[in-house]
């Protein structure tokens, strides 16, 4: 199975839990992330796990960058490692 990394690019969290470049490796448990951030990300992570690919513009890719749903506070890129 594919491990994927997870940074943070931006944040702006309210809580002070996530840091600009922070990163995670992702293999089989879910990271030290909040869960509402995980939540919005999961399925992008599942894929990649399992060696699926994902749309990114106008190509297909083995990553993903998505935003915090808490007004897109925090800004996550995903990648396969």
């Amino acid at each position: 199975m594919s491990k994927v990394k997870l940074t943070i690019m931006k944040s702006n969290c309210r809580c002070g839990y996530h840091k600009e470049n922070d990163s995670f490796i992702v293999g089989d448990i879910c990271p030290p992330i909040c869960h509402e951030l995980w939540n919005n990300i999961y399925p992008s992570v599942y894929v990649l796990l399992n060696g699926g690919v994902l749309d990114y513009g106008d190509t297909k890719e083995k990553k993903f960058e998505m935003k915090c749903p808490d007004n897109g506070r925090v800004v996550i890129r995903g990648e396969v490692v």
